[in-house]
């Protein structure tokens, strides 16, 4: 048996997490309009620019705040609430926990009285952590208790 068969979850979850991580991060190659909006806000010239370093810290710290916040607690829900279910199930858990746990998120983050901005950071942060988790429940397919897909040996 090798590391990553059915007998081993945690090994198989882990590497499910990494690949869910490079698929957000890539994902981020492209800023989002929101941010780069904000970075951009304050006129030229002015003191308090901070415009466009400011993506060069938000965008890895949003993208790590977005994959251990919302996307690897709703891949574990959906591996485990979705196990025995067809994958398109196992997909709408995952993408409904994602959902829902990007918006926890973005309503802690965002002015109260700000609704427009924050459908809109909602939107995207389920989106990207959307296509992310449906990579973390590629990962961990398959048929003996949902921990994927069976190794031949050799």
């Amino acid at each position: 048996m090798n590391g990553s068969g059915p007998g081993r979850p945690v090994l198989r979850h882990l590497g499910a997490m990494h690949v869910s991580g490079a698929v957000l991060l890539a994902g981020f190659l492209v800023p989002p309009v929101w941010l780069t909006d904000t970075a951009y806000a304050t006129p030229p010239g002015a003191p308090t620019t901070d415009a466009p370093y400011v993506l060069l810290f938000a965008v890895p710290v949003l993208c790590l705040a977005l994959h251990v916040l919302v996307q690897i607690p709703a891949g574990l829900l959906a591996t485990r609430l979705g196990r025995g279910r067809a994958p398109w199930a196992r997909y709408a858990v995952g993408a409904g926990c994602a959902g829902a746990l990007a918006l926890l998120l973005v309503g802690v983050l965002t002015r109260p009285g700000d609704l427009a901005a924050g459908v809109s950071v909602w939107a995207d942060a389920a989106v990207r952590t959307g296509l992310g988790t449906a990579a973390y429940l590629w990962v961990t397919r398959g048929s003996r208790g949902g921990y994927g897909v069976r190794c031949s040996p050799g």
